[in-house]
């Protein structure tokens, strides 16, 4: 098939390069000139394992490419996938001004059947909406279809080539069977496309990831509690994660959850529902737990230093919001950062990907190691933020020799703690016993 991506960001550049890989034509629009440059001379605008070695392929092979062009894109287009950012407005509701925006847009060059795709993740009614663009603008026959991604950042891959699901929303039997066709080499093994309509679609995506949301917040409240209690939440997440009704992933305790997903879906969700008078009390509930936990370790490191914390000087291991990848949007380690430098601290930070994003973002507010080690020079303490492997064996006696005291606060539970009796060290994670040093 030809197809046509409009927009270049994490969904569209994997959703276009892995559509490529099964012997699609694919074009990708992007209106900065420069990123569309770079990205014809095979440089990625993103960190994601394993696409890069797909996406310089599919170049190479003259099946991926990428344009400013609109018209150019969608001319000779069956499909048209529309992946671009709907960030939360003023009011913390989807903005769909890039999305209704584009279909504007395309609407006024299409000049035959095209199937509309909204890959973005909308709120409930938006194809509605898209399809009433079309309806003003174009006497051209079109179908709007919503077809959400499920990708987590870092195996994007894999999930777009063997997806649990694909989950497609149209009522045209026509966007069905291209869909279908479309979709049929990803799911050879058997799993699901699974068809409904539009509005069940959209609602589809916001759910599951308000759901994921809610296991990360549980677990999170009940490590809290561990605490209290003198409880050990590994042990506790074991026991749970074994019931096969409830199952062992997303209970990982830690800072709090991040990214370019979960936060805005959870709060999209629950204003969606108030925009139809429904007060969705348990998402308004994860969101607060959320926001208080991500900061859970300053209240740690308060305690420990008797309420000041001005003059230290302490390493922060990770800066993205999760590992594999340099994704740093709602990021734990931001927020750390911010309440460390309000208490007069200095920072110096570590992370195998997400340095320059970060630096983009503060600027010198806070120093950049080049290695986890550099990072620990005569730092008070260590904190551990995003649970890349490079972090869950290190060096013990570097850590120890560069260290000015032999302190962890692990906001990933990446230690064993008779490990780090041994060692002697001060080392406080979350929902576990404290060590003393």
């Amino acid at each position: 098939m030809k197809i046509a991506v409009i927009g270049t960001g994490y969904v569209g550049l994997v959703t276009g390069t892995c559509l490529a890989e099964t012997g699609n034509n694919v074009t990708c629009v992007d209106i900065v000139e420069e990123k569309v440059q770079k990205m014809k001379e095979g440089i990625m605008p993103i960190y994601e394992p394993g696409l890069d070695i797909l996406f310089n392929r599919n170049i190479e092979q003259g099946r991926l490419k990428f344009t400013t062009n609109l018209a150019e894109a969608i001319k000779d287009a069956v499909i048209i996938f529309l992946a671009l950012p709907t960030p939360p407005g003023g009011d913390g509701r989807a903005d769909l001004s890039f999305v209704l925006g584009a279909a504007k847009d395309i609407a006024g060059l299409i000049e035959n059947y095209k199937v509309i795709v909204t890959k973005s993740t909308v709120p409930v009614g938006t194809a509605d909406k898209v399809k009433a663009v079309f309806k003003e603008n174009t006497l051209v026959e079109v179908d709007v279809v919503s077809n959400p991604e499920f990708l987590r950042e870092g195996v994007a891959v894999d999930d777009f080539m063997k997806p649990d699901r694909v989950v497609v929303g149209t009522s045209s039997e026509k966007a069905k069977a291209l869909m279908e066709e479309l979709y049929a080499p990803y799911v050879r093994s058997g799993n699901p496309i699974i068809f409904m309509d539009e509005r069940s679609s959209e609602l589809t995506k916001y759910a599951a990831n308000s759901f994921l949301a809610t296991k990360i917040t549980f677990m999170n409240e009940v490590a809290n509690l561990c605490e209290l209690v003198g409880a050990d939440v590994d042990m506790v997440r074991k026991g749970v994660g074994s019931d096969a009704r409830i199952g062992k992933r997303f209970l990982f305790p830690g800072i709090g959850y991040g990214g370019s997903c979960f936060p805005k879906d959870v709060q999209a969700l629950a204003l969606s529902a108030e925009e139809y008078n429904y007060d969705f009390k348990i998402l308004k509930s994860v969101m607060d737990v959320n926001q208080v936990q991500k900061v859970k370790i300053i209240e740690k490191m308060m305690s420990y230093y008797k309420g000041d914390l001005k003059g230290k000087k302490f390493a922060l291991w990770g800066l993205a919001f999760k590992p594999e990848t340099d994704d740093i949007r709602e990021a734990p380690a931001l927020y750390i950062i911010d309440e460390l430098l309000n208490a007069g601290a200095e920072v110096v930070a570590y992370d195998p990907e997400a340095m320059d994003n970060v630096e983009r973002l503060l600027g010198n507010k806070i120093s950049f190691a080049e290695n986890p080690y550099d990072a620990l020079l005569d730092a008070d303490a260590l904190i551990i933020a995003t649970e890349w492997q490079l972090f869950r064996n290190p060096d013990y006696e570097l850590m120890e020799k560069n260290l000015k005291a032999k302190v962890v606060f692990d906001g990933r539970n990446l230690y064993d703690l008779h490990k780090m009796i041994d060692l002697g060290y001060y080392y406080n994670s979350i929902g576990r016993k404290i060590i003393e040093a």
